[in-house]
């Protein structure tokens, strides 16, 4: 294709090329990784600007640039475009360039605060079981017939340009459909521009994020983007448009305003205050599976039981079935035979409730709860797992460079709901860990906590892991949130490898990771603990 027609649809193109090039090679903002033929997207980032690297994209085969500023003011040897925003165009850039995989597409996105990756993967193997060709792009990986690709170190949507590829590469295996995760991040970045969405879900809307969103009004707006996206997007033959709200979120009315122009808004809740699509007629928690009857659309029906446990992961079932109802609409034995299946078949996701046992008389899990509503359905969870008169010790931090307020409030929900509290490292970046600590514990206090007594503050997280097991009864639950899947942790600017399963595995053998570099902190946060 010609550079031309990847500018054709741009809505903010600002000065055009003044001549035009054969581009053989996809768009990309990393100068050193262009490939020879492709086009090089310079902007003004956080840290970088990118206009000050086209000579290297060039010499590296740029044959074209997208930039942000006027072509009188680069030195761009090439054939140059402006935009005014460069984040907002790269994945209308990468859609035009692979063709508009996700036209070819019935897709399915799914946002929130919580329950997105597990509500994705139940969707996924819910259409998968109902013989649909679909396609999963998750903040674990994407999956794409019988390959499964990692999607990075920590949980977010890809770039635009990987998600466009991804689609790209679905399309050609001769998949129909795929389950989308949309983070907050992914929306307001512009991951997720140029993909054509279909069916929009939102599991939940709480606290999250506000040191990128600003403001929570910011925050919601961001995530019901991707309704506004499903809307007003392409429209495929016989594919309707349709809206999967959460009727229990106190931001549902926003979501179903922001709605409109869809063909059908179904929604779904655990505790309806007025009549929902989607509900559970009954359900049976046990400490390793669920029971649960679901009555949906359209007279269905089915009992179901599942390995997910607790209310929250019910929740996300039923998320998952109002995106397979938005989709096999018409035959609904076979969508209940696909619910069936799909459920009760579904594998244990990566650091979701997942339990570590070395053969420990206590029961040991990691989970990624790293918001406070998270670790709040966590622990919950987790107290109907094991005997009443049997503690859970939890074991979690808070990052650093986020959303500040949510170190007091998971503290305060800690000491709340878990027995004991070891506060510990979770990415701290560069800030001071024992200032986040410090925080924690003040949280902690709030609550009641004494420290030494049912909170303690461990920096290292591999000797948090092996004292909250020390601590470990028969019968007690050691749970460490935060980090779930995730194969780093964040120090400064260098992210050390780090997961959390293997970590609480050794922990459980007696041989603590001591991999991260706490002994530093600890010279430098000196006086702090």
């Amino acid at each position: 294709m010609n550079f031309s027609d990847l500018l054709v649809d741009l809505p903010d193109l600002i000065t055009p090329p003044d001549h035009d090039v054969p581009i053989s090679a996809p768009i990309t903002e990393n100068a050193q990784g262009v490939e020879p033929g492709g086009v090089f997207l310079a902007r003004q980032g956080a840290n970088v600007d990118g206009h000050e690297l086209i000579l290297t994209a060039v010499e590296n085969g740029a044959a074209a640039v997208v930039g942000e500023r006027t072509p009188g003011k680069v030195k761009c040897p090439v054939s140059y475009a402006q935009v005014a925003d460069g984040m907002a165009v790269l994945g209308l850039l990468a859609a035009a360039y692979y063709d508009y995989p996700s036209r070819k597409l019935t897709v399915i996105g799914v946002t929130g605060t919580d329950g997105k990756t597990t509500t994705c993967a139940l969707a996924h193997g819910i259409l998968a079981a109902a013989g649909l060709p679909t396609g999963l792009i998750s903040t674990v990986s994407a999956v794409i017939g019988d390959e499964t690709l990692a999607t990075g170190l920590h949980v977010t949507t890809p770039p635009a340009h990987e998600t466009q590829m991804y689609l790209a590469r679905m399309v050609e295996a001769g998949l129909t459909h795929v389950v989308l995760e949309a983070t907050s991040h992914g929306l307001a970045q512009g991951r997720v521009n140029g993909v054509d969405f279909d069916v929009a879900v939102l599991t939940n809307v709480t606290h999250e994020h506000l040191d990128f969103h600003g403001t929570w009004e910011q925050y919601r707006r961001d995530k019901a983007r991707l309704f506004q996206m499903a809307a007003t997007s392409y429209r495929k033959p016989d594919t309707p448009k349709v809206a999967v709200i959460n009727a229990d979120d106190p931001s549902a009315d926003l979501f179903r305003h922001v709605s409109d122009g869809v063909d059908r808004v179904l929604t779904y809740a655990l505790e309806p205050v007025y009549p929902v699509d989607v509900r559970v007629d009954s359900a049976t928690y046990e400490p390793d599976s669920t029971l649960v009857k679901i009555i949906g659309p359209d007279g269905l029906k089915q009992r179901v039981k599942t390995r997910l446990v607790g209310p929250f992961n019910v929740a996300n079932i039923l998320a998952a079935v109002g995106a397979a109802a938005a989709v096999i609409h018409d035959d609904p034995e076979r969508l209940r035979h696909a619910i069936f299946e799909g459920v009760s078949h579904m594998p244990a996701i990566p650091g979701r409730m997942e339990r570590i046992d070395e053969g420990q008389d206590f029961m040991a899990i990691v989970d990624f709860a790293h918001t406070p509503n998270a670790l709040k359905r966590a622990l919950e969870a987790g107290r109907a797992m094991i005997p009443y008169d049997r503690r859970i010790i939890a074991i979690f931090g808070s990052a650093g460079l986020r959303d500040r307020e949510k170190r007091r409030l998971m503290a305060e929900i800690g000491a709340e709901l878990a027995d004991v509290c070891i506060l510990t490292a979770e990415d701290p970046r560069t800030e001071s860990l024992g200032s986040i600590l410090n925080e924690m514990a003040q949280g902690c206090i709030n609550r009641g906590g004494v420290e030494g007594e049912t909170f303690w503050r461990v920096m290292d997280r591999g000797r948090a892991l092996a004292f909250g097991c020390s601590l470990a009864r028969r019968g007690d639950l050691v749970i460490a949130c935060g980090k779930g899947h995730e194969q780093s942790m964040c120090f400064g600017s260098i992210e050390y490898p780090w997961d959390d399963r293997e970590a609480l595995r050794a922990a459980l053998r007696g041989t603590p990771l001591l991999t991260l570099p706490t002994a530093e902190l600890k010279a430098r946060d000196s006086g702090l603990l």
